[in-house]
Formats: structure tokens, C-alpha cells, sequence
């Protein structure tokens, strides 16, 4: 077992860092792109509350049955904390829409923005102190996954709920101001509530681990905050999360600490919103087809055969030349890229019911070849890279490449026209056209409100929601 020279294990001092974060002097950047992240992530659970997946949820003995002051978004019933979590944060990755990380090697966001809502509408707190927790949140999940990944992906865990469960708890703890003491017991705790393996990927399950995840991270907090103990060397332990997720050998736990806080994470350019309603991973490829669109004007007749090219770490989870499912399909990078192809957009429609067995799409996916880029190597630090090569009817060939594009971030932001497009796209699902605006300006100044209550006001409808369709 690893101690500091002080005697403090790993989680006691993972609980003084995050204890002694210091959210009074944020940087302007760090709570806009903070900010950006939260709306983002509020967007795609509000889509995400009328799927199936979510749904279901409300119908299952048990959930949501609790009585309580916090809001199920896109619904018009309230319940407890930990219920309120569950529906949310499934609901926010019902879609595959969040935002996503490379060094965390899964979403970042959504682990943290349901429990934060709920904690934060419960005891009446301000958006502020929510930017703030969500800042610590991020940090101490990254970290982690620095230290962990990326043997802990290639596994098969889900490092968006393994690893964020003690984003959500960190998060969480440091809203309600725990103490150290409890702060290390609460990420002690967590350390047995951490699970999702990716074989689950493709179906209802996957974004059900980040709706476990979020409550299990908030449920750490409070039974920590109610008294509950647990050992201080869950993470380094022989039989500890370390040792048991990732086996000795395989992790670095000085990457748990170094560089901490600097700079913030929040601000790395290797965190992106995603502008494409599919796995993120398939993202380099379909930009590289609209631009190969865009630029050399080309339609899907003209087209003879596409051959893409991705990162090795891209393709185990998107290879996939015959999906048969809607969901499915979010993780085709041959359907996406022939979406673009033939559509130049890829929008939610283009996921949702039988639009995956399209006729124009198919023949495109028909004339795809897929293999990893042989000069991407398997541990480059930009692993989001990709290739497309499109021959055409009269022999030419063009190629787009590039290296690297973690979705739309870092110098590559979405602008503020397309945040609102995708924000209206996604919460006009659940939410009255007439609400949809004014939700969105009032998010926009976040960091302004005094009561997180007056936005989850907005974000509850009265009218019984149109379902997403089954796929």
C-alpha cells in the first residue's frame, strides 16, 4: 500500500485537495467554458428525457416514488435527491449527445450536472456555487482517469460511471461543504458503488451506468454525511479499486495528483462538446466527410467507394457496417459518415426510428471499407484522429485528414448560434417551443443566479411529452 510521507492515503489526499479547492478567484475562462458545458449537458437530458430508456424508469416500482423538492426534467413530477439523479443523469446520456473527454476516455459532464442540479434545487443554491462544484467535479474525475486509463477503457470498463462516480462525489461533497473527514469517506464509499462494463454499450444500459453513477456518487455523499464509514485505502488496498479495476502494474498514482488544478482541466483543450448526435469517436471521420463535401462539392452519386481511416481506439466500439438498431447506429462510424455524405448534416432525426436502413445511406455504406491509420499510432497523445478517402466515378481520389478534434472546443468552440441550435433542437423535445428561449438566456447567465429553483422551474412541463420512438 502507497502512502504519502505524511501518512495519508490516497483518498485522504484526493479529500484535501478537493476540500481545499480554491472556487473564489475561478478564471472568467474556466466558468464560460464551465457554463457552456452545463447547458450543453441540460440540452441533451431534456432530449433525453422522452426516450425509452428514461421513460422506463418512471414506470419501474421503485424509482421516483420518493416524495421531495427536486425536479425530473421534462416532466412534471418532482422527487427526491438520489431519485431525481437517477432519471436525470440517465436521461442526459439517453442520446449519446454529451460532451466527452479524451483523457477521461468518456463523457466528463454528465456524471456531475444531474447531481448537481438536485443538491443544488434541494437546498435552494446558487449557480455559482453549482460552476464552482462542477470545476472541483471535473478535476478530481480526470485525474483518476490520468492515472487509470488507458488500460481501465481497454479492459472494458465505462469510465464515464466507473470514474465518475467519484467526479459526482467529489462534486457533491464539496457543495455541501463536507469536511475532510467525511469528504475521504464519501470517495471511500464510492469505490464500492463504481461499475458499468462497455459489453452493454449499443443498448438502454449505457446511459443507465451514468444514472447509477450519478446516484450512487450523491448517495456516497450523503451516507458520509449521515455517519457512515469505510476505509481510507479503498483506492490503493491489494483488494482496492486500483488493484481490482485496473491489477497491479497497470496505473500510475502519481498522475492522481500531479499537476492539480494546473491548469484547471475544465480549460484543457482536450475536453468537446459534441456537435454530431452519435458516438464521439466517429465525430474526426463524419467532419472530415463534410468537409470533403463542403470543399469539393461532391454528392452521393458521384461516389464509387469510401475508405475511412481512424485512430485504433476509435474503431472497437464503431466498426460497425450493419447496425440494426436506431441506437445502433449512433455507433456506426460507416453510417455516420454516409449520413453526412448524403445528407451534409447530421441531426437527432437522423438517429431515431428506421432512419438507419435509409436506401441512399445504405448504398454508401455498402461502398465502405474501414481499417485503423497506420501512421496514428495506438499511444499518440491525440487519439481522435481520422482520415476519409473518397474515390469517384471518374477516378479521382480525394482526402481529408487531421490529427486530432475532441468535438468543438478548445480553439474550436461552437459559437454562440450553434449552441442555441442544438440547445432548441434537443429541449424542444421535452419543453414548450414557447419556454425553450428563455431558458436558454436565462442559462446563459449561470454564474447569476441566486436559486438553481428558478431554472428547474422552467425545465418542467405540464403536457404529457411526445415518447421518443422504441428502437
Amino acid at each position: 500500500m502507497s502512502r504519502a510521507s505524511d501518512g495519508q492515503t490516497l483518498i485522504q489526499r484526493l479529500a484535501c485537495l478537493v476540500h481545499g479547492f480554491d472556487t473564489q478567484h475561478l478564471p472568467a475562462e474556466a466558468i464560460e467554458v464551465s457554463r457552456t458545458a452545463i447547458i450543453d449537458t441540460l440540452g441533451v437530458a431534456l432530449a433525453g428525457s422522452v426516450e425509452p430508456c428514461a421513460r422506463l424508469l418512471l414506470r419501474t416500482p421503485g424509482v421516483a416514488d420518493s416524495p421531495g423538492p427536486c425536479t425530473l426534467l421534462g416532466t412534471s413530477r418532482k422527487s427526491s435527491a438520489l431519485d431525481a439523479t437517477l432519471f436525470n443523469g440517465t436521461a442526459s446520456h439517453a442520446l449519446d449527445y454529451d460532451d466527452f473527454s479524451q483523457p477521461f476516455g468518456g463523457h466528463h459532464s454528465v456524471p456531475l450536472v444531474a447531481p448537481l442540479f438536485a443538491v443544488a434545487e434541494a437546498h435552494g443554491l446558487s449557480g455559482a456555487q453549482l460552476i464552482a462544484s462542477y470545476v472541483v467535479g471535473v478535476e478530481a474525475e480526470i485525474h483518476l482517469a490520468r492515472a487509470v486509463n488507458f488500460y481501465h477503457y481497454d479492459k472494458g470498463w465505462h469510465p464515464t460511471s466507473t470514474l465518475g462516480i467519484f467526479g459526482a462525489t467529489a462534486a457533491c461533497g464539496h457543495m455541501l461543504q463536507l469536511d475532510e473527514t467525511k469528504l475521504a469517506t464519501a470517495l471511500a464509499i464510492a469505490a464500492s458503488l463504481a461499475s458499468g462494463v462497455k459489453a452493454n454499450f449499443g443498448t438502454m444500459v449505457k446511459p443507465l451506468h451514468v444514472g447509477q453513477c450519478t446516484r450512487n456518487g450523491l448517495l456516497a455523499v450523503l451516507l458520509a454525511q449521515s455517519g457512515y464509514d469505510a476505509n481510507p485505502e479503498a483506492l490503493e488496498h491489494k483488494q482496492g479499486f486500483l488493484n481490482a479495476y485496473n491489477g497491479p502494474g497497470h496505473y500510475d498514482v502519481r498522475l492522481l495528483f500531479e499537476n492539480w488544478a494546473d491548469p484547471l482541466e475544465v480549460t484543457r483543450p482536450t475536453q468537446g462538446l459534441k456537435q454530431f448526435p452519435c458516438c464521439g469517436s466517429t465525430h474526426p471521420a463524419v467532419e472530415m466527410m463534410l468537409r470533403l463535401r463542403r470543399e469539393e462539392s461532391i454528392t452521393a452519386a458521384d461516389v464509387e467507394h469510401v475508405e475511412i481511416l481512424a485512430h485504433v481506439r476509435r474503431l472497437p466500439h464503431t466498426d460497425n457496417p450493419d447496425p440494426r438498431t436506431a441506437l445502433a447506429s449512433k455507433f456506426s462510424i460507416q453510417y455516420a459518415v454516409a449520413r453526412a455524405l448524403v445528407d451534409g448534416t447530421l441531426r437527432l432525426k437522423d438517429f431515431e426510428g428506421e432512419a438507419f436502413l435509409d436506401d441512399d445511406v445504405r448504398a454508401i455504406m455498402r461502398k465502405t471499407k474501414t481499417r485503423p491509420h497506420p501512421d496514428m499510432a495506438e499511444d499518440s497523445g491525440e487519439q481522435f484522429g481520422a482520415e476519409v478517402r473518397v474515390t469517384m466515378r471518374d477516378g479521382r481520389v480525394l482526402v481529408r485528414k487531421i490529427d486530432s478534434l475532441i468535438g468543438r472546443g478548445g480553439d474550436n468552440p461552437l459559437s454562440p448560434s450553434e449552441l442555441w441550435e442544438k440547445f432548441h433542437d434537443c429541449a424542444a423535445r421535452a419543453l414548450p417551443e414557447t419556454v425553450v428561449l428563455p431558458l436558454f438566456e436565462r442559462l446563459q447567465a449561470l454564474e447569476t443566479v441566486a436559486d438553481i429553483g428558478q431554472l428547474t422551474r422552467m425545465m418542467q412541463t405540464c403536457e404529457a411529452p411526445r415518447v421518443a420512438m422504441a428502437s
